[in-house]
Parts: C-alpha cells; structure tokens; sequence
C-alpha cells in the first residue's frame, strides 16, 4: 500500500501544476482580449469625437498677405520666412526692417509670405500666425514667435495668443482645424516656384534675392530703385 501512494500523489501534482498553467493562459488571454477591446474604444472615440471645422477660406484671403507699409510705395520687399529658422529669427532681431521703415517711411512695402521648411512645427507655427492675422495681430504674433524662439510648439502657439490679449476661443478653433493650411502651402509652393530653397528668401520689386541682405546692401537697393544711386538691377544677390 505504501508503494502505491507516492505515485498518485505525484500524478496529483502534475494534474495541479497543468491546471495552473492552463489557468495562467487563461487569463493572459483575457487580458489581451481586454487590452483589443481598450483599444477599439479609443480608436472609436478619436475616429469619431467632434473636431473643430474650418472654416472657408474664400480666394481674397487666401492671398491676403500680411504687410507694412502703402501699397502705392514704390519698394515692395516680400519675404519668404518661417518661424523655426534662425537666420530668419536673426534677421528679425537686427531691426533691418524697423530701420528700413523709420528711414524710407511710405516709400516702401514690407510683405510677409510663409516659407515652413525648417522645423516640423514651423507649418503650424504659420497657420497660427495666420490665425492672429484674422484679429489684427500677425504682427505683434510674428515677433513674439521670434523672441520665444525656438519655443513654438502646439502649446506654446496657444499661450501666446493669450499673452496678446487674442480671443483664445476662436484663435484655438482656427488653429486646431487647420483653417489656414491651404493659405501656407499656397506660399510655400510658390517660394518653390521661384527657385527658392531656404530660409529667408526675399522678392525686391519682384526680383529673387536669396538670404537676409545686411542693412547696407538693402538700403543700396532701395536707393538704386528710387534713383537715388546705383543700378539695382546690377550684380544683385547677398553680400
């Protein structure tokens, strides 16, 4: 009788060992069945949880650049930026525009276009900037976007239009839906179009010039426009 019971009870064992395994499967299995189920919910719920809708962009605004300056002036300086460079961001804070402006006055125009070929966040960064345009701040928004440089995340687009007293309901709606993409890719294509390859690429009465000019350079060029000296149309490109 003593010889029969260790072999029962090491069946006994072997028959709990496989039950706890088959029970361990068990629920792995139902954990991954949980896990598919979680996420099918939350496919469904990003598929199909309201987005903000664009709002239509009609042919006018789509070409609408922001600019400083009359448009009678006999200078137009177009650039072609984007807000994650930082030759663009260093031209900015030269002041070459500000000093342009304080010397020359009507006589010239300056014209922002959006060029976001830098950073991965620089053609959002051009939506919102486009978004402030809506509620008369593009500019106040272009510079503080420089100042805050590099800093030009999703969030970051957003707390700055709260810093300029932007109303944030409609700036956030604007951005959030992509309103505005249209409008960049319409200018970035066209910086293509005319040869461009980087950042800031300028347009002088219409005439390519690659690269941010020097103060000196630029006023040369004006003068020369406004027959003050010099043939402008002469050895142009960046000294």
């Amino acid at each position: 009788m003593t010889q029969n019971k260790q072999p029962q009870k090491n069946i006994s064992k072997k028959q709990t060992v496989r039950e706890q395994r088959v029970i361990a499967r068990q629920r792995q299995q139902w954990v991954w069945v949980g896990i598919g189920l979680l996420a099918l919910v939350f496919a469904g719920a990003f598929i199909f949880w309201p987005r903000p809708t664009a709002e239509p962009v009609d042919a006018t605004r789509l070409t609408d650049d922001p600019s400083l300056g009359s448009v009678a002036a006999k200078v137009t300086i177009v650039e072609y930026g984007d807000f994650g460079c930082s030759a663009c961001q260093a031209w900015h804070r030269a002041g070459i525009v500000e000093q342009i402006r304080a010397k020359y006055g009507d006589k010239v125009r300056f014209v922002w276009r959006d060029f976001p070929v830098i950073t991965p966040q620089s053609p959002k960064a051009a939506e919102a900037a486009q978004c402030a345009y809506d509620q008369g701040k593009f500019w106040e928004y272009h510079d503080l976007l420089y100042d805050r440089a590099p800093a030009i995340g999703l969030s970051d687009l957003k707390s700055y239009a709260s810093q300029l007293g932007l109303d944030t309901t409609k700036f956030n709606q604007c951005l959030d839906s992509g309103q505005y993409q249209a409008t960049v890719d319409r200018d970035k294509q066209e910086a293509f179009a005319r040869g461009f390859r980087g950042t800031p690429s300028f347009l002088i009465n219409d005439k390519p010039l690659a690269g941010p000019p020097s103060l000196q350079y630029l006023q040369n060029l004006i003068d020369s426009i406004l027959g003050i000296g010099g043939d402008f149309f002469q050895g142009i490109g960046v000294d």
